[in-house]
């Protein structure tokens, strides 16, 4: 635990000091959970956001863009279920104080029972070497057998009784499976309580006449809600889909882990249109792209990231599973991938009076499309990708390097071009090849300590790329490029240098890689 701690704290204080993440206001010490994204952290972020974009739009021609707005009419949230169930089932621990979130304490322990019998698993394999059979000792072995069994029976009791809204229940499996408080080792526990996440506001200059509002808990919504309006002007057909990038906000009492969780974030979603009863096979065909798309920027199936099925299922859906990471401080919900049904078109359709129906020209019949959706959160996936690309490497004879090892594609800067020295007409070179550079790529230009300082400048900053210009170029007209992952560093022609970057940053190359 202590090391997950450590590693943690250092993907923390890295964030800040390379310019990624900032507590919000924090001359006035900070607002909780609420954070900054700095000068890399911004550009980190926008990638992240172009990158599934293209992924989503560019490579599907059925699929469409919207924008929708923060504020919308509040019978949208009556719709919706979230005025009425929108709630997390808090308890608090009496000697510590915390708060914490029920469902979570029970799902934690359940995930402690799955890694002891992990560690059961890997010191028989390392025990039996090439001989072990992991199917049959998992099958066999009586304490593997046990915690596995011990995990199922708690998720199931855990999910029957949120599914019954029974949280007297929820309390007693919190208390007869031995939970206590993670701060103070407490098991002293108070009532499990409701509690509604959405932020409420006000429409109006006149308190008296100002209308009730809330600030979007999710961006499902607005797509619903503009269903028909897509559908007319695209002339889309069913299969079709929606994609959105934006913000949304929830009054999350346990806010905690970074940017994992936080009351203003944003979302990056696509509700993906069909036929009633083809529903599953597109929920399959979208676990398939996914994992894909994470597959291509280096995510290693079972071993950074895995398919969950809900314990719960939502009342919205007939098929959901998570995508989960395996963030420093544990494995934790990434994305998830649901079948919703028919039921927000026909919630929608039922309070607004307005018809979410389409015609199917080939059976003459008009039916309420079913909708696939596929919704991560964007700080989560830049957590994730930041905690992966963090590392420190050992290079020998006492020697070491802290390096984030960003998918170039998503890296804020992609070039560092540095003289070798501040003189001789080196740094106007550097600054023609950056004047180049830059109208195709993110390009800065450093000439301050010895060149061996700048490469680790730039490899803990993330930047794939740095430049040397050097006495031979003015002879040879070439340069050396150092790779950020490999240390490599070869000689390239100036005149060659941009079409070396493009091809490796091109977004084909890297969208196709799964």
């Amino acid at each position: 635990m202590a090391n997950t701690d450590n590693k943690f704290k250092t993907v923390i204080s890295h964030a800040k000091e390379y310019g990624y993440v900032f507590s919000s206001s924090e001359i006035y010490d900070g607002l909780g959970a609420v954070y900054d994204y700095g000068p890399n952290g911004v550009q980190l972020k926008k990638n992240i956001k172009d990158y599934w974009w293209k992924s989503m739009l560019q490579l599907h021609q059925n699929i469409v863009g919207l924008d929708a707005s923060i504020l919308m009419n509040p019978k949208t949230w009556k719709a919706s279920g979230h005025i009425d169930a929108f709630n997390d089932p808090l308890i608090d621990n009496k000697d510590s104080k915390k708060r914490y979130r029920a469902d979570v304490l029970v799902e934690d322990y359940a995930e402690s029972r799955r890694q002891k019998a992990k560690k059961e698993i890997k010191r028989a394999k390392k025990r039996f070497g090439d001989d072990f059979d992991e199917a049959q000792f998992v099958s066999t072995n009586k304490r593997v057998i046990r915690y596995n069994q011990e995990a199922d029976e708690a998720l199931e009791r855990l999910g029957k009784y949120l599914e019954a809204e029974d949280l007297d229940a929820v309390k007693n499996l919190i208390i007869e499976l031995g939970i206590s408080c993670p701060v103070s080792g407490s098991k002293n526990w108070a009532d499990v309580k409701q509690f509604n996440l959405m932020f409420a506001t006000k429409l109006g200059a006149d308190s008296a006449s100002a209308l009730d509002l809330y600030l979007r808990p999710e961006t499902a919504q607005g797509i619903f809600v503009n269903f028909l309006n897509v559908q007319n002007t695209s002339r889309m057909s069913i299969p079709f889909g929606i994609a959105q990038i934006g913000k949304a906000f929830r009054n999350e009492i346990v806010a905690r882990q970074f940017v994992f969780r936080q009351r203003e974030f944003e979302q990056m979603e696509m509700q993906f249109f069909v036929k009633p009863g083809e529903e599953l096979k597109w929920f399959k065909h979208w676990k398939e792209i996914r994992e894909k798309w994470y597959n291509t920027l280096g995510f290693v199936h079972e071993e950074d990231y895995r398919f969950k099925p809900h314990d719960k299922m939502p009342h919205y859906a007939n098929a959901a599973e998570d995508i989960e990471f395996n963030y420093p401080f544990g494995i934790r919900e990434l994305e998830g991938i649901h079948s919703r049904t028919d039921y927000d078109l026909k919630a929608h359709e039922e309070f607004s009076g307005k018809k979410m129906r389409v015609h199917d020209a080939e059976t003459g019949e008009n039916y309420i499309p079913y909708v696939i959706e596929t919704s991560v959160g964007v700080d989560r996936l830049f957590l994730a990708i930041f905690s992966k690309a963090l590392e420190e490497e050992d290079l020998g004879d006492g020697k070491s390097r802290t390096v984030l090892k960003l998918p170039s594609i998503l890296a804020p800067t992609k070039v560092a071009v540095f003289p070798l020295v501040k003189r001789d007409g080196l740094p106007e070179i550097a600054k023609e090849i950056i004047e180049d550079l830059q109208w195709g790529f993110k390009v800065l230009y450093d000439d301050k300590d010895a060149v061996g300082r700048r490469y680790r400048r730039q490899d803990a900053a993330g930047t794939p790329f740095c430049v040397t210009v050097d006495y031979e170029t003015k002879d040879d007209q070439s340069v050396t490029i150092r790779y950020r992952d490999s240390m490599e560093q070869k000689r390239v022609k100036i005149a060659d240098l941009k079409a070396l970057i493009a091809e490796e940053l091109s977004f084909k190359n890297w969208a196709t890689k799964a």
